[in-house]
């Protein structure tokens, strides 16, 4: 059996190794899902009789004691807060349950993939070019990292930002509850402070998502969408962008994604370690391949020695653009020296 057979199927089976782990974890999620459901029909009776009594006591609030009127606010703001938390709590494993699903699929068809590339090569032993099998199987194998980084860098965004607020807000809303009966006026302060930091949150969380996946990418196009992040890039950063757009022709959605994930990879980078007071993005989509320039007037680094650490620890953002742009043909040229700024070109072919 020739070396590049075995190694695909073996790769084939390590993929169905991965999907039998996952499904195993899926139908744990499956089941956390279905009890957590019955809590929340349980929890809603339970709110509906308290949001009940409440207002019998608020009715009749001559024939009740201060006691059982403090008492009956308590028990139906309690349930209201356990509805709402087993209701996140749900929708968090509804999310998980999607988010496994669809990497299971994903494992599946590179499962299917590598078992196909190992027929072709029995069939066409001798005869087809071992370069261009290596070069697939290696493709296979660059997916997955790419994948994988992605994964392991919007988890940790997630925990650094959305996940920290909605912790935070929890926290604040247990506070103005034991400040109700004792300080009410400063559990009017505490509900004050509250709505802003949930306002902060709900920006931050719309903040993420566009970052995620722009939704005026699929409704608008490209250009749009690069000139709406620059400009909230600005309002965020204070940084000034200067944009330079020649071209609109269409292009396929994984390379307009593509596109979209350099610019913000790299102007992100600026905010980040440039000490920069501009920086210039250029878009030629009339150019074959496509390019993508970014510059700046930054502190400047070496090129070489710093994408050298980022490699070895593999989960940097400019390590997976990196593996993008080289699946799609293209590549990435940095010019940048200590104190002279920094310039990025990307090249992307567009067919």
């Amino acid at each position: 059996m020739p070396t590049d057979t075995l190694q695909l199927q073996n790769t084939a089976s390590e993929f169905l190794s991965e999907i039998e782990q996952l499904r195993i974890e899926l139908r744990e999620i499956e089941v956390l899902i279905r009890q957590t459901s019955s809590e929340i029909e349980r929890q809603g009776q339970k709110q509906l009789e308290m949001s009940s009594r409440l207002r019998q006591v608020e009715a009749n609030f001559e024939s009740y004691t201060r006691e059982d009127v403090r008492q009956t606010y308590a028990n139906e703001r309690d349930a209201q807060l356990k509805l709402l938390l087993m209701r996140s709590q749900l929708e968090q494993f509804q999310a998980k349950h999607r988010q496994l699903d669809r990497y299971i699929q994903q494992l599946r068809k590179l499962h299917d993939l590598s078992l196909r590339m190992a027929e072709s090569v029995d069939r066409e032993a001798g005869e087809s070019s071992p370069g261009h099998l290596v070069s697939d199987h290696d493709a296979v194998i660059q997916t997955i990292e790419a994948q994988e980084s992605e994964r392991q860098r919007l988890a940790q965004q997630m925990h650094d930002g959305p996940a920290q607020s909605l912790t935070n807000l929890i926290l604040q809303a247990e506070i103005v509850e034991r400040l109700f009966d004792s300080e009410p006026s400063r559990a009017r302060t505490e509900l004050g402070q509250l709505k802003t930091s949930a306002n902060v949150t709900f920006q931050r969380v719309r903040d993420f998502i566009f970052a995620l996946r722009p939704m005026m990418l699929d409704d608008l196009g490209l250009l749009p969408t690069i000139r709406r992040y620059t400009q909230q890039f600005e309002t965020v950063n204070k940084l000034p962008v200067t944009l330079n757009l020649n071209g609109d022709r269409a292009l396929a959605p994984y390379i307009e994604v593509t596109i979209f994930r350099a610019v913000q990879e790299l102007v992100n980078n600026v905010a980040k370690h440039a000490h920069a007071s501009r920086v210039q993005v250029t878009l030629d989509l009339n150019a074959e391949p496509t390019v993508v320039i970014v510059e700046d007037d930054g502190s400047g680094y070496d090129a070489a020695q710093v994408l050298a650490r980022a490699r070895e620890r593999g989960s940097s953002g400019l390590v997976t653009l990196e593996k993008r742009v080289e699946m799609l043909g293209g590549n990435i040229n940095y010019q940048s020296a200590t104190g002279r700024g920094t310039r990025v070109r990307v090249l992307i072919p567009a067919t």
